[in-house]
């Protein structure tokens, strides 16, 4: 079962691929938060992944990101820690990436998908939820829900739309 509106963000101490450790208190700082659960080898991740790159480098002042990936590098070698540090800096992420080996975190969550998007307002309440926007194209983008979540919330507003379907890759749960 994923979070509800105004739920609080639950809690989390995770490594970074830039070698620190985040938590949702860090990466909030008591402002609004974005937590993404991310892979590396998900087709739709990469589709999304520069878009998203860009979301965190112009809100970065305002908003923390951070993107956590929970799959099985076991049975998933492409989201491994190694592959994680690698993709974070050819691709020069200016998130922090964490990785929820335990994926305790993304079960918390209710995390179903990658890339999914979680909201949080100032206050720590889940404003928005679901997909970052309507395509996997950039040129097929209508309706950029998780721009305009942080808009809304930054604003001191409920998003209008506040859930959508997270389209992607199921997370790889270990079995």
């Amino acid at each position: 079962m994923t979070l509800a509106p105004r739920d609080p963000a639950p809690g989390f101490a995770l490594p970074t691929t830039g070698g620190g450790s985040v938590t949702a208190d860090s990466a909030g700082a008591g402002r609004p938060l974005v937590v993404a659960f991310w892979c590396n080898h998900c087709p739709y991740v990469r589709a999304w992944e520069d878009r998203f790159n860009e979301l965190a480098r112009e809100y970065s002042d305002r908003i923390g990101f951070v993107a956590i990936n929970a799959n099985d590098s076991v049975s998933y070698p492409a989201d491994s820690w190694d592959a994680m540090v690698d993709r974070a800096q050819d691709k020069g992420f200016v998130f922090d990436y964490a990785f929820d080996e335990s994926q305790s975190v993304a079960r918390e969550y209710g995390a179903e998908r990658t890339p999914e998007v979680f909201v949080f307002g100032p206050s720590g309440g889940l404003a928005y939820h679901g997909a970052i926007d309507d395509s996997t194209e950039p040129e097929g983008v209508r309706q950029t829900y998780l721009r305009d979540a942080l808009d809304a919330v930054l604003a001191g507003r409920s998003p209008t739309i506040t859930d959508t379907p997270a389209v992607g890759c199921t997370i790889k749960w270990r079995r």
